[in-house]
């Protein structure tokens, strides 16, 4: 299948691992605390929930540390809410941040004041539709896949839109409607992906020069680095030559 995906070659780099490990696995808890809230703390009833720890295994989260989190999330849950910003970096990069917050006056407040000091614009909700379509993801390492063949052969009887080896992870894409399908399906061939979810994908990659271009991906690791914010998404494209300066 063709590569296209060219929003998921690049995996940009910062941080210590243990940090970056920690952040993720903050998120996941708290992924699992609104999927037990939602639909309850039985895996086999709550697809949010077991899709929730799917990823937890995925990034080699010990499964103490998961059962704590759904038994807490059972027992005593938050007050979570999610909450979703649309707005533009400087040059016009598309950039759409999803959140999960006991606070809304507070993500509010942090997501705005980086958008000023970054000279950039939030926009208003449903601005950025036209931008991003939701788009199944599921990512498996290839080490994981003993017979490569037949496991492509599955993923796209199975639904698959597309799929992409880089950097040793297979990339597959799928529609939202048969992102079920085609994960269940990943699961009987008895492969645990890496990660797996609905992610909005551009549809248009806006390319700038390097410097330009390193301004908007200091912004969006200001968003990453907000502990309210579980994903952010952008259309800019990072060429070779950005990539190269990002190091």
């Amino acid at each position: 299948m063709s590569g296209h995906s060219k929003w998921s070659t690049i995996k940009r780099k910062k941080g210590a691992l243990d940090a970056r490990r920690s952040k993720v696995f903050s998120r996941i808890v708290k992924e699992i605390d609104v999927s037990v809230r939602e639909g309850g703390p039985d895996p086999e009833a709550n697809p949010r929930l077991r899709l929730a720890i799917a990823n937890a295994k995925g990034v080699n989260m010990p499964k103490d540390n998961i059962e704590r989190a759904i038994n807490k999330a059972d027992r005593d849950p938050s007050n979570l809410q999610e909450m979703t910003f649309e707005g533009y970096a400087p040059n016009g990069v598309a950039v759409f941040i999803e959140c999960l917050t006991d606070n809304h006056l507070r993500t509010v407040g942090n997501i705005k004041s980086i958008f000023n000091k970054r000279g950039g614009n939030l926009g208003t909700h449903g601005s950025l539709s036209f931008i991003f379509d939701r788009k199944g993801i599921i990512t498996v390492p290839h080490e994981r896949i003993e017979d490569t063949e037949a496991f492509e052969l599955e993923v796209i009887d199975a639904g698959a839109e597309d799929m992409e080896l880089n950097e040793n992870f297979y990339y597959i894409t799928t529609s939202m409607e048969d992102f079920g399908n085609v994960r269940k399906k990943v699961e009987e061939m008895g492969i645990e992906p890496e990660n797996a979810g609905l992610q909005r994908i551009p549809n248009d990659l806006k390319q700038l020069d390097v410097d330009s271009s390193l301004k908007v991906l200091k912004m969006i690791e200001e968003f990453e680095d907000d502990d309210d914010v579980q994903n952010v998404y952008h259309n800019l494209d990072i060429t070779e030559e950005v990539a190269n300066a990002m190091e």
